[in-house]
């Protein structure tokens, strides 16, 4: 079985290390040969921990055959860790070279609460440098490729994450979102994640500067992924909850006491604005058929001034990174400057008083999204309106890139949870579905995920690379 076991689920796993079938040494040896035999084509993990994954297997051999009932709920379970995440020991790098010296004191929380449930970190993960494009390449680490074309973007900027666990050589991953970059790796790679309502995952690390401008304060979140909704639901319950480093972290339940029943979904398969790939809209329309089979009520309908609510996520966004440009272009390399100068020509600065009326914008935005939950509490919608691009399409043109990637920015700029999963193919890659539901509702934007891999079927590792035609 060991040979085999970098292709089982988190959940699986954990089940088969408590059950004694098979020993955390034996899962993680197989995740780090898969490691040894995908990583070189695919650049997806920066980092491999193997002599700490090993030795901390044998601890959790011991803690099985000594405490059986104290087992965590991911005792054994081989996980990654994005670069720009805090753990002990290993840099929190950001991939460019200024931070690669960079070891934080302690761990982020959501860190100590997954090692507090027995998983084992066997890697860290790549990323586009300080987060800034939507692809995966930095000097420090260079390309990550996608598993499923090597000409093809993983996304970004969790590239490294959505590829390494696409291919199996990881059960579980975390990564973090201001502009998509937990979702766009997902719809990339063909997996699942959920970019949490902001406040859920406690977001205290180290990285300069550690807390960050107000739109920082307000969009970034941390987020599981993972090839199977139901454990995006196990990282989600693992990780959330408050926590004293982080000021604005929360203690909210994760489910509802009306979680799992049908109610009405909204389907915008064509956001408007600009024009969305057919085949990418069809998967889409197919995930809502899915849903309305299952029992849900479903409509075809835009979002709200979708088109606004987007601008508004662009002027919050760039008017802050303004500030920050110095210090974020000083480490970047040269396709990261180039990315983030036509940026801003793209999208300037606001001036002081459009910069205090983007806060009214927001809050009468926000308002008129909860009216539209009130009757439709999930939308399904792309994430991007294509598949995944070529390497450095994003440099060709930042306006097309931030049009293709106009679905995921509501979410962020309105903290909205938003789930995405794999819904089917188009032009032979995957399109990942996108629900994004009413803040603190990321029970029903996992739930009507579930419904659309429940549809679809979960996605299991793909061996690189199956379109390299």
């Amino acid at each position: 079985m060991s040979d085999q076991l970098w292709s089982k689920s988190a959940t699986e796993l954990a089940g088969l290390v408590r059950s004694k079938v098979v020993s955390a040494t034996e899962v993680v040896e197989a995740h780090l040969q898969r490691i040894e035999d995908v990583n070189p084509e695919l650049n997806a993990i920066a980092v491999v921990l193997a002599d700490d994954a090993r030795q901390s297997a044998r601890i959790a051999d011991e803690k099985t055959r000594t405490e059986p009932d104290q087992l965590g709920r991911l005792h054994g379970v081989p996980i990654t860790l994005k670069v720009n995440i805090d753990l002990v020991g290993s840099a929190t790098s950001d991939a460019v070279p200024a931070f690669k010296d960079f070891y934080p004191p302690m761990n982020t929380p959501l860190v100590d609460r997954l090692l507090g449930e027995g998983a084992i970190v066997v890697g860290r993960t790549n990323m586009s440098e300080m987060g800034m494009r939507p692809t995966t390449d930095s000097t420090l680490h260079g390309l990550t490729r996608n598993p499923w074309h090597p000409g093809r973007t993983a996304g970004g900027s969790s590239g490294g994450e959505g590829a390494a666990l696409a291919s199996g050589m990881s059960a579980l991953g975390v990564g973090n979102d201001l502009g998509g970059s937990l979702r766009n790796p997902a719809h990339c790679c063909g997996i699942s994640t959920l970019k949490p309502t902001p406040g859920r995952i406690p977001w205290a690390d180290s990285i300069l500067p550690p807390d960050g401008p107000l739109s920082f304060q307000m969009m970034a979140v941390h987020g599981p992924m993972a090839r199977q909704v139901a454990d995006v639901r196990l990282g989600m319950e693992i990780m959330s909850g408050a926590h004293p480093r982080d000021p604005y972290s929360v203690d909210v339940p994760l489910y509802r006491a009306d979680s799992n029943q049908p109610f009405k979904v909204a389907v915008m398969a064509a956001p408007p604005g600009a024009p969305t790939d057919p085949e990418v809209s069809s998967v889409v329309r197919k995930a809502g058929e899915a849903v309305a089979a299952a029992g849900y009520e479903v409509d075809e309908i835009d979002a709200p001034e979708y088109l606004e609510t987007r601008q508004i996520w662009l002027d919050f966004l760039m008017t802050e990174v303004n500030v920050l440009q110095d210090l974020i272009t000083e480490a970047m390399g040269p396709a990261g400057r180039q990315f983030l100068s036509d940026l801003f020509d793209h999208a300037g600065p606001l001036d002081l008083p459009g910069y205090i009326d983007l806060f009214v914008r927001r809050r009468r935005m926000s308002r008129v999204w909860n009216d539209f939950f009130q009757e439709y509490p999930v939308i399904i919608a792309p994430t991007w309106l294509d598949v995944a691009f070529e390497h450095d399409w994003d440099l060709k043109s930042v306006a097309d890139t931030v049009d293709m990637l106009g679905p995921i920015q509501p979410a962020n700029v309105l903290g909205l949870p938003a789930a995405v999963t794999f819904g089917g193919l188009a032009k032979g890659m995957p399109v990942g579905v996108q629900c994004i539901a009413a803040a603190f509702h990321d029970d029903q934007a996992m739930q009507v995920a579930e419904v659309i891999e429940a549809a679809v079927g979960a996605t299991r590792p793909v061996s690189p690379f199956i379109n390299a035609g």
